[in-house]
């Protein structure tokens, strides 16, 4: 992960579903326009044990919005039943 870069959505799968971080980052690059992006998976505490996956990128992202629509769109067409929290509007 680049030093510039922040996390910017959260999600976790519902059903019992997963990701490896080869296809998750595709997903993340298609959706942000860029391929300076980075993925993250960690299982946290009190979470269920449901993995919390994190996507980063540049502060300078444009349009915020429209990267949530279409990674929304991607995530849903790979049939992955994701709760998408946004950290930064």
């Amino acid at each position: 992960m680049s030093k510039q870069q922040i996390a910017l959505f959260t999600f976790t799968l519902r059903s019992g579903g997963s990701i490896g971080p080869a296809a998750l980052r595709e997903i993340w690059k298609r959706a942000s326009g860029t391929d300076d992006v980075s993925v993250g998976r960690k299982v946290l505490h009190g979470n269920e044990g449901k993995p919390v996956y994190t996507l980063y990128a540049s502060q300078g992202l444009a349009d915020l919005r429209a990267v949530e629509m279409r990674l929304r769109g991607l995530l849903e067409a790979a049939h992955l039943n994701a709760s998408l929290n946004v950290l930064h509007a």
